[in-house]
C-alpha cells in the first residue's frame, strides 16, 4: 500500500520541481477543457432542418433551388415531400396536420384562395413586418391583396396566375371575324364557325363540381357586373340580377350546343386536350395551356391568341386570380431560417429561373420585361395586361365553405337538374347562413360584419 500512496506526492512534488512538466500539463489540461465546448457546440451547429409539401408536378423543377439554396446556407436542410397533384389535396393535408396538433411542416406553399382560411386559423406568422410596403412594391398588386388577411400579410408571393380566353386565329379567319369582347360576340362568332362546319365545338369551359368552375364562374360575373361576396360587407351577391345572368349565358352555351354536353365533367386538362385536336373555337383556362398549344407537334401550333376573359358592354372584365406564394407556419421553432427559404424562393432570380423552367407566371413585374423571358415567351408582353387586372375570390376565412356551395348549386344548374335562378337563390341563402354563423357575437348583434382583407 505504501507505493500506492507515494505515486500522489511524488507527482505533485515533480510537478513544482519540473517547469516543463507544468506547462505541459496546463496545455493538456487547457486542450480537455476546450474539446469539452467545442465537441458539444459541433453537434449543436448540425444544420437546421426545415420541411415543406409541394404540388407533385412542381417537385423536379425545385430539386435544383433546393441544391442551390443550401450549397448558399449551409446550415439550413430542406426536406421537400412531394404531395398529390391536386392542389385541394395538398391543403386537406396541411389542415390535417394542424388539426391533429404541431405541424411538420415549417414552410406552406400557399394558393392564393388558402391565405384567408390558414391566417384565421392561426397557422400563419405574421410577416407584415419582414416584408414591409417598399420590399413588396415590385410585386404585382393582385398578388400582394390576395396575401393579406384584416390587414396583415401572411405570405409572399412566387408565381401568379389569371384566366384567360384563348381563341383559333386561323378559324376566325376562316369566317373574318375578330376576337371577341363581349358574351354576345363570343358565342355569335363561335356559332358562325361551327355552321360552317370549321369546329364541331365553339366554347370550352370547366363545369365539374371544383373549385376550377368556382374561378371560372367568378369571371364570367364579373363579365356581367356581378359579384360574389362583397370583402368589405360580407354582402352576398349571387341572387343578384347579373350573378343569374351570369349562370344562364354559361347554361345556353350547353343548351344551345356551343359548348359539348361533357362541359359539366371538364376540368382544365380536359378543355385543354379537346382544344388541342383543333375541333374548338374557343377556351377558358390558366395560362400553363399556352406553351403546350404552341409545342412542337401540337394541331394548334402557331394558330392560337389569347386575350382577357370578355364582359358585357360598359362592364370592365378581367381573369380570376390565382398563384401560389410562401408562408411560414407558427408551429415552426425556426422562422429566422424559414423566412431566408422565403427571400430566396421570392427573389427575381429564382422566380426567373422558374419561369423560364417551368413555363409559370412570375409575381414580380419587371420580369414581364425581361429580354431572356421574352425571347423565350413573347406573349408575356400580352399576358402582363392580364395578370395586372384580375378579379379575386372572396376573402374570407370561410373561402372553402362558401366555394364549395357554389360549386354544388352551378353544377346544379349545369346540369339541368335545377334553373339557375332558382340555384342561384339557393347558393346565395346558403352563403348568408355561413357567414352569418362565422361572425363573431358581437358583430351578429350590432350588425357589423367582421372585416376581411
Amino acid at each position: 500500500m505504501k507505493p500506492v500512496k507515494t505515486i500522489p506526492k511524488t507527482i505533485t512534488t515533480y510537478w513544482q520541481e519540473s517547469t516543463l512538466f507544468r506547462y505541459t500539463s496546463y496545455v493538456i489540461a487547457f486542450c480537455l477543457s476546450a474539446l469539452l465546448v467545442v465537441i458539444p457546440a459541433a453537434f449543436s451547429q448540425q444544420p437546421v432542418e426545415l420541411s415543406f409539401i409541394m404540388l407533385a408536378p412542381e417537385t423536379p423543377f425545385f430539386e435544383p433551388l433546393i441544391r442551390e439554396f443550401e450549397e448558399q446556407n449551409p446550415d439550413i436542410r430542406l426536406t421537400m415531400v412531394e404531395g398529390p397533384n391536386a392542389a385541394n389535396l395538398v391543403e386537406d393535408l396541411n389542415t390535417s396536420a394542424y388539426l391533429l396538433g404541431s405541424s411538420p411542416y415549417d414552410l406552406i406553399n400557399l394558393d392564393v384562395v388558402w391565405t384567408s382560411k390558414f391566417a384565421a386559423a392561426g397557422w400563419l406568422m405574421d410577416l407584415s413586418d419582414r416584408f414591409p410596403p417598399e420590399a413588396r412594391e415590385p410585386f404585382l398588386e393582385g398578388d400582394i391583396e390576395g396575401s393579406i388577411y384584416n390587414g396583415k400579410l401572411y405570405r409572399v408571393p412566387w408565381r401568379t396566375d389569371a384566366g384567360l380566353l384563348y381563341y383559333r386565329q386561323d378559324l376566325l379567319d376562316q369566317v373574318g371575324a375578330q376576337p371577341p369582347e363581349t358574351f354576345t360576340e363570343l358565342v355569335d362568332t363561335a356559332k358562325q364557325v361551327q355552321q360552317a362546319g370549321a369546329a364541331d365545338w365553339g366554347y370550352l369551359w370547366q363545369g365539374r363540381q371544383y373549385e376550377g368552375a368556382a374561378a371560372m364562374f367568378v369571371e364570367v360575373l364579373q363579365g356581367f357586373g356581378g359579384y360574389w361576396i362583397n370583402p368589405d360587407t360580407l354582402e352576398v351577391g349571387l341572387d343578384q340580377p347579373e350573378a343569374i345572368e351570369a349562370a344562364s349565358f354559361l347554361v345556353s352555351t350547353i343548351q344551345e350546343r356551343v359548348s359539348p354536353p361533357g362541359t359539366t365533367t371538364y376540368i382544365e386538362e380536359d378543355v385543354r386536350r379537346l382544344f388541342q385536336s383543333g375541333n374548338a373555337v374557343f377556351m377558358r383556362n390558366w395560362p400553363y395551356a399556352l406553351p403546350l398549344l404552341n409545342e412542337d407537334g401540337s394541331p394548334v401550333q402557331g394558330n392560337v391568341g389569347t386575350r382577357p376573359m370578355v364582359s358585357q358592354p360598359g362592364v370592365d372584365g378581367g381573369g380570376c386570380l390565382g398563384g401560389w406564394g410562401w408562408g411560414i407556419s407558427t408551429t415552426t421553432q425556426h422562422p429566422e431560417e424559414a423566412w431566408r427559404v422565403v427571400e430566396f424562393f421570392t427573389s427575381p432570380e429564382v422566380q426567373k429561373r422558374f419561369a423560364l423552367e417551368a413555363g409559370f407566371l412570375p409575381s414580380i413585374r419587371s420580369l414581364y420585361q425581361d429580354a431572356e423571358l421574352l425571347a423565350q415567351y413573347p406573349y408575356y408582353t400580352d399576358l402582363f395586361e392580364v395578370v395586372q387586372n384580375v378579379v379575386p375570390r372572396p376573402l374570407t376565412a370561410q373561402y372553402a365553405q362558401a366555394s364549395d356551395i357554389l360549386q354544388r348549386y352551378l353544377s346544379a344548374a349545369f346540369s339541368g337538374r335545377t334553373g339557375a335562378e332558382d340555384a342561384l337563390q339557393a347558393a346565395a341563402r346558403e352563403t348568408r347562413a355561413l357567414l352569418e354563423s362565422g361572425r363573431p357575437a358581437d358583430a351578429q348583434e350590432t350588425n357589423e360584419p367582421e372585416a376581411v382583407g
